[in-house]
């Protein structure tokens, strides 16, 4: 299975734009929607099956507040790395790996309290 994750980048404080990555791939659109259809036609058949949920990006029960916040940050500090070539100190990609990989667990928390029909 394919894990597309999808991102809002404020471009101002009026406009955002939605990054969708699959590893190596990414694609950008206006809405969540639109990236994500970008980032499908640059998937193989065998990449396809994936399995997609939505969060609102506000906290609860499986991602709490200061987890955003701070991943908010870490991720902020590596699109400014990456798009001045600079390189993202090691401690800080590994503490940013760490709180995706928090998320992607919270996500499937999340997808199985809906499953459920639980809540936190």
């Amino acid at each position: 299975m394919t894990t597309i994750s999808i991102i809002p980048e404020p471009l101002s404080a009026t406009e955002t734009e939605y990054r969708a990555t699959a590893g190596e791939r990414h694609s950008v659109g206006k809405t969540p929607g639109a990236a994500l259809d970008a980032l499908s036609s640059q998937l193989s058949d065998q990449e396809s099956g994936t399995l997609l949920i939505v969060q609102q990006m506000r906290p609860d029960g499986f991602f709490n507040a200061d987890q955003q916040k701070r991943l908010a940050e870490l991720m902020n500090g590596w699109r400014k790395a990456r798009d001045s070539g600079a390189i993202f100190p090691a401690g800080e990609q590994a503490e940013l790996e760490q709180l995706i990989d928090t998320e992607l667990e919270a996500s499937t928390q999340r997808a199985l309290a809906l499953l459920n029909d639980k809540r936190p």
